[in-house]
């Protein structure tokens, strides 16, 4: 899966997997985290998510990151911000409001970047990527960030044949496997959704999970 896919996905306003409401996941499971509070969190392909709106209330400072341009900017102006906006050689900077957002690509970050960062909050950014990916994905983010950052992330499962993704199945098995070798896992929640949600339903799932974890990277 290529940058192009989700520019167009922005640019032909494709963006089904934003959500108008904050996660109740995060809400109900942050305060596992005990290295989040006052510390900058990180929000992998970040979209224009409202959860980062609610994670500076709560009195940390959200830093995302997020390929395209029109998602960025949409979310400051959705939500009545004038950012500052500051050109790099990789990514371009936005800022207001106690929340920044690097525009770019998630595989240019470095350690600088993220030298702060002391929690991630992943809920659309691993299970956005085909399975090609995620080993990439997993060894990039446990290699820029230090030991003791610990992430909540929010993954889906159900059998691939039935539909195909973003959102991309993701199993706890697959989770134990991507990480068991950079942190320490920790299953908080296992919820079966596929009533709660409509839409996937009248996408021909059987089965719909949403899985919560802690990790900690070692």
């Amino acid at each position: 899966m290529k940058k192009d896919f989700w520019l167009e996905r922005w640019e032909r306003a494709e963006t089904g997997f934003h959500q108008n409401e904050i996660n109740p996941y995060l809400q109900r499971h942050w305060q596992e985290l005990h290295h989040a509070q006052g510390g900058e969190v990180f929000v992998p392909l970040c979209g224009k998510s409202l959860d980062m709106i609610w994670l500076r209330e709560q009195g940390c400072s959200p830093l995302g990151v997020e390929i395209s341009p029109i998602a960025v900017q949409s979310f400051y102006k959705e939500n009545g911000y004038s950012p500052e906006l500051v050109a790099g050689n990789k990514f371009e900077r936005y800022e207001a409001g106690g929340i920044k957002i690097l525009c770019g690509d998630f595989f240019d970050l470095g350690k600088k970047e993220l030298a702060n960062v002391r929690a991630v909050y992943d809920r659309a950014s691993l299970v956005a990527l085909p399975p090609e990916m995620r080993e990439r994905y997993a060894q990039h983010l446990a290699s820029i960030l230090s030991a003791g950052t610990q992430i909540l992330l929010i993954t889906f499962d159900y059998p691939q044949a039935e539909m195909s993704g973003p959102p991309f199945a993701v199993s706890i098995e697959e989770v134990e496997s991507l990480y068991r070798d950079r942190a320490e896992i920790r299953l908080l929640a296992h919820h079966d959704v596929l009533a709660q949600t409509p839409r996937f339903k009248e996408r021909g799932l059987s089965r719909l999970h949403e899985n919560i974890f802690l990790l900690t990277l070692r």
